[in-house]
């Protein structure tokens, strides 16, 4: 969902830290450990496999075989995700920690919302439905879920902050219960149930006033409320070992990754329809576990090797954002925008299984990170749950 920021608590070793005056202060600006070249080995790594996917995926888009085409556009796809990811990063190493959170607020899922769009327009409203829930899905069970069994695994029972954890899970849990209204209301049969799209839009002003509201923590540097984020973007680089990007080079990158996360978007949306009924998958599997991976997913699995180095910490703040970041801002936007792709009477209102779902994976997150701490076993659970999720949507 990642590094991306909505609201978090600083944990008690971070404030510690900003307590120490001379020993610590707090940073200004983020700075790339390794600053003395422009281009990382990890940089030029992930520059040449999403230019190579990218090239691959224009090239199979006009051939005739869409399985082919599909899956080369989503390697495509997952790749100029994690390349904005890393252009979001960079410029976040000029502007300082709050603008960066809000610049990622906005900027971090630009793939998943364009094939969002694209699939709006093709009228694969069960695949766009499926692909909001999967995403809060795959960074929560699966991803969460891989961290936490190869954090345990390699370091035994792990703890984090319990303020930051219970922030998170209460944030997600919050975004997601004002999403489920739409559903709630024609499950039921309320007399609501006929002013399904009306709903939608009031919840999603409801959302996105709500993120807006918090745009002033975010953009108040320095402060407790930035800590634990601007930590945790630090650990990333510090993993990942980039190296150090200009502004005119990032937001020039950052341009270009954008475009062609568009054309790529496209392409993906143009195949997804054929290889689901080439290979007898139904939209809602596809939504939900394919599209959301390659889309979103991906670029957050770096909490994983945060965990493996025994940073649960910065891993929780990576991989909990980006759900909460979907429920609050990406499912708004598309359902306010639908009617600009010909969408008018898209809404939000999910299957009772999806929904169920959502609840249910969001419900045991909460569980899991509430006591500040993990285990293996905890990891496993999640991973299970997410597959048995999987296993039932397999049939549609």
């Amino acid at each position: 969902m990642s590094r991306r920021r909505i609201d978090p608590t600083p944990s008690p070793e971070s404030s510690r830290r900003s307590a120490g005056g001379s020993r610590r202060a707090t940073p200004a600006t983020i700075q790339p450990p390794h600053g003395g070249g422009m281009f990382s080995n990890s940089d030029r790594t992930l520059l040449a496999i999403a230019t190579s996917a990218t090239i691959a995926a224009g090239v199979f888009h006009s051939s005739n075989g869409p399985v082919v085409a599909f899956i080369v556009a989503g390697i495509a796809l997952a790749s100029l995700a994690s390349l904005v990811g890393r252009c979001v990063e960079a410029i976040g190493d000029k502007l300082g920690p709050g603008p960066t959170g809000v610049l990622q607020s906005f900027l971090a899922n630009l793939p998943e919302i364009f094939v969002i769009m694209f699939s709006l327009k093709a009228g694969l409203y069960d695949v766009v439905k499926a692909t909001i829930v999967g995403s809060v899905l795959a960074n929560v069970l699966l991803v969460a879920g891989l961290a936490y069994l190869v954090g345990g695994l390699k370091n035994g029972r792990q703890r984090f902050s319990e303020t930051a954890s219970r922030q998170l899970g209460l944030m997600l849990l919050l975004s997601v219960s004002v999403l489920a209204i739409p559903t709630l209301t024609s499950a039921l049969h309320t007399p609501a149930a006929d002013h399904e799209r009306v709903i939608t839009v009031v919840i999603s002003i409801v959302l996105l006033a709500l993120f807006a509201a918090s745009l002033p923590d975010i953009l108040r540097t320095g402060q407790g409320a930035t800590t634990s984020s601007v930590e945790a973007m630090q650990a990333r680089s510090e993993t990942e070992h980039h190296g150090a990007w200009s502004l005119t080079l990032g937001l020039t990158l950052l341009t270009i990754t954008a475009i062609a996360s568009a054309l790529v978007s496209d392409w993906f949306v143009s195949a997804l329809s054929p290889a689901m009924d080439t290979l007898h998958i139904n939209p809602t599997f596809a939504g939900l576990i394919i599209v959301a991976i390659a889309g979103n997913a991906v670029e957050n699995f770096v909490g994983i090797q945060l965990c493996a180095r025994n940073k649960p910490e910065y891993a929780l703040q990576i991989v909990l954002q980006s759900p909460v970041q979907v429920a609050m801002i990406v499912a708004p936007l598309i359902a306010l925008a639908a009617p600009l792709v010909g969408a008018a009477t898209f809404t939000l209102t999910l299957t009772p299984m999806l929904l169920a779902s959502l609840i249910l994976a969001t419900l045991v997150t909460v569980v899991v990170v509430e006591d500040g701490e993990t285990t293996w076993f905890e990891g496993a659970a999640l991973l299970a749950l997410y597959v048995a999720i999987a296993c039932a949507f397999w049939w549609g």
